[in-house]
């Protein structure tokens, strides 16, 4: 990849011809952290409100079994230990849903353990996503690799989003999952795209990558045309089982750099402070929101790990002066 410009030259966000360098974003991850949390900050209130977050929920809708051998997760049939459960029924969904919209959430997010959906299963889904939707909450739904005519099949149900995380950089994917390449993942947000879906896409940081692939898995998301409308950054949250139960853990500061070079790299997304928010402190998370964080998966559980009590992040937001958008 080349840049046409250095993006270290201005604060602004960067000219839609720009592409970002694996090179360009290390040199942002390497600034003072005062410096690169002001840039932040300073990007994130040129495109969103100040003081203003999104709040989504997520419902594993299928847990476990799932015949990909991610080394992070805790579904995978190679290696996981969660139980497995079969596909919810629709009025469980919509319950959850409507809990979820009473707690202030604007989202909803249905997650489901699979390779990719059948088209069997996929009738289901359509059927939950059509309810929630009827909720007056926007749709999200994370269900693996997608075959053709499956997106638009989504799409005419009433889906908002398609969530189909890169998980890390490519030279480092294959250290992680062996089962399917990176590469499949992008076919799958193409044809989200096709269909006219909002894409959902992020990763994971902290599986034991260095700093240069966390800014190499930026720079692929950034260099996405156009970059997700939302990038959830999850912390990795060592589960019992997994390959990378013993990962070391990262440190925070590099975790709010990782959230400061998402804001700066794709100014007009979402930065979703994802998975790993249980094992963070209200001043770590206080200073993600700083450095550009703008969206939180709200509510007791998030898939097969736990998340912050919404009453936590009710207290929270009072003492910050934060409001959902």
């Amino acid at each position: 990849m080349t840049a046409t410009a250095t993006p270290l030259t201005t604060v602004s966000a960067a000219p839609p011809a720009l592409r970002w360098t694996t090179e360009a974003l290390v040199a942002l991850f390497e600034l003072p952290f005062n410096d690169l949390l002001f840039r932040a900050q300073q990007v994130h209130r040129q495109n969103h409100e100040a003081n203003a977050i999104q709040l989504s929920t997520l419902l594993s809708i299928k847990t476990g079994g799932c015949s990909e051998d991610c080394g992070y997760c805790s579904q995978s049939a190679h290696h996981g230990e969660v139980e497995r459960e079969a596909l919810l029924e629709v009025d469980e969904v919509i319950a959850a849903a409507q809990a979820a919209k009473d707690k202030g959430a604007t989202r909803f997010c249905m997650g489901a353990a699979w390779r990719g959906p059948k088209d069997k299963d996929l009738d289901r889904v359509t059927d939950m996503i059509e309810a929630v939707k009827a909720l007056g909450l926007e749709t999200c739904v994370t269900l693996g690799m997608l075959k053709q005519g499956q997106a638009e099949r989504l799409k005419a149900a009433g889906l908002d989003y398609y969530n189909h995380n890169l998980d890390t950089a490519p030279e480092f994917y294959g250290q992680v999952i062996t089962t399917h390449a990176q590469s499949d993942r992008f076919d799958t947000l193409g044809q989200v795209r096709d269909a006219g879906l909002k894409v959902c896409c992020g990763g994971i940081v902290g599986m034991g990558e260095t700093r240069r692939a966390r800014a190499a898995l930026l720079a692929e998301l950034a260099n996405m045309s156009p970059p997700p409308e939302s990038v959830p950054i999850n912390q990795l949250v060592p589960m019992p089982g997994t390959p990378l139960e013993n990962a070391p853990p990262l440190d925070p500061f590099e975790f709010v750099r990782t959230i400061a070079v998402a804001r700066i790299s794709m100014p007009g997304s979402m930065v979703r402070l994802s998975a790993g928010r249980q094992e963070m402190s209200d001043e770590l998370q206080a200073l993600c929101f700083l450095a550009g964080a703008n969206s939180i998966f709200y509510g007791d559980k998030l898939l097969t790990a736990g998340n912050p009590e919404a009453d936590r992040d009710e207290a929270l937001f009072a003492r910050l002066g934060l409001a959902a958008a």
